[in-house]
Order: C-alpha cells, then sequence, then structure tokens
C-alpha cells in the first residue's frame, strides 16, 4: 500500500496504474523517482493525498498485462525498449525538430522561448541519439548474453568495462541530463501549455514535446527502474 513517504520510484513500480497518473500531475517517476511522494507533491504544489487517491483509483481498472515487463527476461525487455521507445525517438525526433523550426519562424519574435526550447530540442536530441547508439551496440547485448550464458551455463560475457555497473552509472547519467533539458522545456513551455492564440503549429508542437516527454518517461523508467538493477544482480550473480 503506497503512502506519503512511499518513493515515487517504488509506487511506479509496485503500482503500474500510477504511472498514467503521474503524467497526468507533472510528477517525474524516473529520474525524479528516488523521492518520497509527498516531496514529490510538494514540489508541484499538489495534495499528496488526492495523488493517492487518483492512483488508488486507477489501480482498481489496472489490467495486471502491465506488469509483464518487470518479470520479462532481460533480452525480450532490451528488445521492447528498442523496438517501441528507442524507435519512437528515432522516428519523432525529426518532426520535433521541423515544428520547432515552423513556430520559431512564425512566433519567435514574439514568444523568445520558443528559440530556448528549439535549442533544447536539437542539443537533446543530438545527445539522445547517440546514447540509443550506445546502448544497442555495447550495453544491451552484453546484458542480453550475461542471461543466455547464464540460463546455458557457459562461460561468463566479457565486457571491457569491468562490472555492468560502470556502463550503468554513466547510461543513467545521460537519462539525468535528458530528464534537466525536459524539465527546462516544462517551465519555458509552461507544463506545455501554448497561448489561448496559438496557431494549430504552435499547439501541435506543444503537444508533441508532451507526447515525447511522457514516452522517455516511461522509457527511463523501464531502464532505470526495471532492467538495470536486474542487470546489476545477474551480472554479480555471474561474478
Amino acid at each position: 500500500m503506497s503512502t506519503p513517504q512511499t518513493t515515487v520510484r517504488d509506487i511506479a513500480l509496485e503500482q503500474p496504474a500510477a504511472i498514467r497518473i503521474f503524467e497526468k500531475f507533472g510528477i517525474d517517476y524516473c529520474c525524479g523517482g528516488r523521492k518520497p511522494l509527498t516531496q514529490a507533491c510538494e514540489e508541484r504544489s499538489l495534495n499528496v493525498e488526492a495523488v493517492l487517491a487518483a492512483i488508488a483509483d486507477a489501480e482498481e481498472v489496472h489490467q495486471p498485462a502491465s506488469r509483464d515487463c518487470a518479470a520479462a527476461p532481460l533480452e525480450a525487455l532490451c528488445g521492447h525498449i528498442v523496438e517501441t521507445h528507442h524507435a519512437y525517438i528515432r522516428s519523432e525526433l525529426p518532426r520535433l525538430r521541423q515544428l520547432a523550426q515552423k513556430a520559431v519562424s512564425r512566433h519567435g519574435e514574439s514568444h523568445p522561448e520558443l528559440g530556448q526550447i528549439q535549442h533544447l530540442v536539437e542539443s537533446a536530441g543530438e545527445d539522445l541519439l547517440q546514447h540509443l547508439s550506445k546502448e544497442e551496440m555495447i550495453l544491451f547485448p552484453y546484458i542480453t548474453n550475461l542471461e543466455r550464458n547464464l540460463a546455458s551455463c557457459g562461460p561468463r560475457a566479457l565486457g571491457c568495462f569491468g562490472s555492468v555497473r560502470n556502463p550503468i552509472r554513466m547510461m543513467m547519467a545521460e537519462h539525468d541530463a535528458a530528464g534537466q533539458a525536459l524539465a527546462q522545456i516544462r517551465e519555458l513551455s509552461q507544463d506545455f501549455t501554448p497561448p489561448e492564440s496559438a496557431c494549430p503549429t504552435y499547439r501541435g508542437f506543444y503537444a508533441a514535446l508532451a507526447d515525447f516527454a511522457r514516452d522517455l518517461h516511461c522509457h527511463v523508467h523501464l531502464e532505470n527502474n526495471v532492467l538495470f538493477p536486474r542487470a546489476i544482480e545477474l551480472d554479480e550473480t555471474c561474478g
């Protein structure tokens, strides 16, 4: 049973239906998920009891299938992340860049924050693309081979980085950087809320940013809170 002192991360892990509630209220459950719910609510000027009630309501209609990823083999979880979240980033970034360019060219003079948001989209996007490549080429294959070798009682998978904790630490630092960029974008855009007079392009840009943030939060949650702890445990079991 979740309480105000339960960490946001633990609530997201134990009650996956809570993720939609966290998204609704703008609570960071991935990079910022290590803090108690009461602290996260205070930072967003939210009533913690109201948030807990919303989570309880969502849990009543929650389907067990949402828990599948947490119990899936690591190879399947890596595959899901690549095919779902990595693919989304690669397909959506060009669209975000195009929308940003249109919004800035049409409204940048009267809304200078759009230029700042465009810069953050560009820089964070480039960093994310490099991040995905490192996971797909180095970390995920290592984790997959580690799991296969343990299942077959074969030799331990060898890596050039020592403990798997080392590349995971780097990936989590990069997650934090992406989270900070999104937090800046959220603040500059006033929670992805366009002005009442905004044109369809302006509104479409902010809606796309909100969708991108939701997907990235889910993506990072699966890695930071599910995949990485299990990979570390497996690596140390084989060590």
